[in-house]
């Protein structure tokens, strides 16, 4: 029997863990599924529900926050034009809905920490 990996989370080192999620579930509708502390951290796991998609959130107060440069992270969704008019409404200043005519469209919204967000609607 073969086995494959499989990306199971990635984490990210937050400023304000309030903040981070209420974007995180407002942007990418993944909620929390697991919060507790570890010592002087405190950590919020967000999920779409079947644990495939995760994003771990962790706040430690004096700890150093990843900036957001040289990467970004791209959520598919097929609702773009909605979630564009939503990032509006919330004021996180998307950019304008690309178009590159590969049949994708996407645009880019940043964290409160600076990590570049794409949500990006894909061919049927």
């Amino acid at each position: 029997m073969v086995t494959f990996m499989h990306f199971k989370h990635l984490t990210l080192r937050v400023k304000n863990l309030e903040q981070s999620i209420r974007f995180y579930e407002t942007i990418t509708e993944l909620t929390v599924s697991r919060r507790f502390e570890a010592g002087p951290a405190e950590l919020a796991f967000l999920t779409h529900g079947d644990g495939e998609t995760q994003i771990e959130l962790i706040h430690i107060p004096e700890g150093q926050t990843f900036e957001g440069k040289g990467m970004f992270l791209c959520f598919a969704t097929d609702r773009l034009d909605e979630m564009h008019r939503l990032a509006q409404k919330r004021e996180l200043n998307p950019s304008p809905i690309q178009d590159p005519g590969d049949g994708t469209r996407y645009f880019y919204v940043y964290d409160p920490d600076g990590v570049s967000v794409q949500l990006r609607s894909f061919p049927k």
